[in-house]
């Protein structure tokens, strides 16, 4: 018994390691693909390393390149523009001006763009606008008018040599305000202000004999009064004008009963051309005077003290008074005046609000000659 127990334990130790150990034909197979799987995933896993590592380095040298270049080209912008400076001061200033005007329009498209998806995200009508966009879309608007005539004239093949000499000759004519000089700004605005004052006596002239036709007589004696005092130089008073609001919003002195010349006469005040049919000068003068009581009522909105010198004179411009050579505070005295009467009229009174963009101005501390 105790052989047979030792014989047992001695065969079951020389069996035990061939027992535990799993067949060495099925493990090699297994260790081999498990092997191969590994290294084909630790190829894979580095290849995608070096191909990142490649990308990252050729956008990193790529941006380089870039920011290389583009040092480089304002190294050679800023001698050559040092150069046009010393060597050619008035070339450089059309330069200057056109190359600062290029990035003020390319500004202002871009407010545009805001402004247009403002409104359409909150259905906003421009009358809902506040004054400074409200403004900023009407200039635009007529600056993009402005231009075009010279986009038609630079359609053909090889025009745009024709386009460079007409805006270097009419630059008034053709080019809008973001391509003058300040001493241009100035220049042009006095000329345009002599063509509109040019139509001022016309306009008063039509508004007297207008008054002849007036059936009632105090009306008309205060309306013939008001133009003879106008006429010899004084400056009419709100009180005057208010008082006789009624006229204009019936009679014969309403815009669309007004003589075909008093309507061109009144036309050439908003800067609006004369040579169209009647229908259509009546219908472009009424909505342009609507479109300044609109800016009215926003800018009281606004409050006159937040605006600019530079808002302050163009907004005076606009409304008929050369602001060019007065001060500031006689452009705010005039302007607030302003605003008391075109916030007081109402729609069908619009005749009188254009009237008085004469009225009010013709007398009020003229520009030195």
């Amino acid at each position: 018994m105790a052989l047979s127990r030792a014989a047992a334990r001695g065969g079951l130790w020389r069996l035990s390691p061939a027992a535990l150990s799993p067949p060495r034909g099925r493990m090699e197979p297994q260790l081999l693909l498990g092997l191969s799987r590994w290294g084909r995933r630790s190829q894979v896993c580095s290849q995608l390393r070096r191909s990142q590592v490649r990308s990252l380095s050729s956008r990193a040298a790529s941006r380089a390149l870039v920011a290389a270049v583009a040092a480089a080209a304002r190294r050679v912008s800023t001698r050559y523009e040092q150069y046009l400076e010393r060597s050619f001061p008035r070339f450089y200033l059309l330069y200057s001006t056109f190359k600062a005007g290029i990035q003020a329009l390319f500004l202002e498209v871009k407010e545009i763009r805001k402004i247009k998806s403002k409104m359409s995200q909150q259905r906003l009508s421009t009358q809902q606008l506040p004054y400074r966009e409200m403004e900023r879309l009407r200039q635009f608007r007529r600056d993009v008018l402005k231009t075009i005539p010279i986009g038609i004239i630079a359609i053909p093949p090889f025009a745009n040599f024709l386009v460079i000499v007409l805006m270097y000759f009419f630059p008034r004519q053709l080019l809008i305000r973001y391509f003058w000089t300040p001493k241009q700004q100035l220049e042009f605005l006095d000329a345009y202000d002599c063509i509109r004052r040019d139509s001022y006596p016309d306009v008063v002239r039509g508004l007297a004999l207008a008054a002849r036709s007036l059936p009632e007589p105090q009306p008309r004696e205060l309306l013939q009064q008001l133009c003879a005092q106008v006429q010899g130089g004084a400056q009419p008073h709100l009180a005057q004008l208010l008082a006789l609001r009624s006229l204009f919003s019936g009679s014969v002195l309403a815009l669309n009963r007004l003589r075909v010349d008093h309507v061109r006469a009144l036309s050439q005040v908003l800067f609006l051309t004369p040579y169209l049919p009647a229908f259509l000068l009546r219908h472009r003068l009424r909505s342009h005077v609507l479109e300044i009581q609109h800016l009215d009522r926003a800018l009281l909105h606004l409050g006159l003290g937040q605006l600019s010198e530079e808002e302050l004179r163009a907004a005076c411009y606009l409304r008929g008074l050369n602001s060019t050579h007065l001060g500031q505070a006689k452009c705010r005295a005039w302007l607030e005046q302003w605003l008391r009467l075109s916030c007081e009229l109402q729609v069908s009174e619009a005749s009188l609000l254009a009237h008085s963009m004469v009225l009010l101005s013709l007398n009020y501390s003229r520009p030195p000659e």
